[in-house]
């Protein structure tokens, strides 16, 4: 059985451009350069899902059992874990839309009903 290369976080970040292009999919590493033209989605998709972990976008378009064949033939290694950038965490994030957006149409949006309300009477 032949040993899977790890590779670390910074060196697959390298390879972000439309003739080096290298995706982060499953805790795998795929050299998809050569299948950029073919790609239904386009090279830009591509390009925008380099130096990140891209499990998810790819997960989120559907792509079928075949397509996961196909990307086998891509494989240059493994991630690394360890050397993946620290997750953010959206919570906060959240919080401040709430309160920054949400909140104050809330309020708008009571304050007139209550006119409505007090102009029925």
């Amino acid at each position: 059985m032949v040993a899977i290369q790890k590779l670390g976080f910074d060196e697959v970040a390298k390879h972000n451009k439309s003739n080096d292009c290298w995706l982060i999919i499953s805790g795998k590493v795929y050299d998809v350069t050569s299948f950029m033209d073919e790609h239904p989605g386009g090279v830009d998709i591509l390009v925008a899902s380099t130096g990140k972990d891209a499990t998810i976008a790819f997960d989120d378009v559907g792509h079928k059992d075949a397509t996961r064949e196909l990307l086998k033939q891509y494989l240059v290694g493994e991630i690394d874990e360890t050397t993946l950038p620290a997750k953010t965490d959206n919570t906060k994030f959240l919080i401040k839309l709430f309160f920054m957006l949400l909140l104050p149409i809330c309020v708008l949006g009571l304050a007139v009903g209550a006119r409505f309300h007090v102009n029925k009477e």
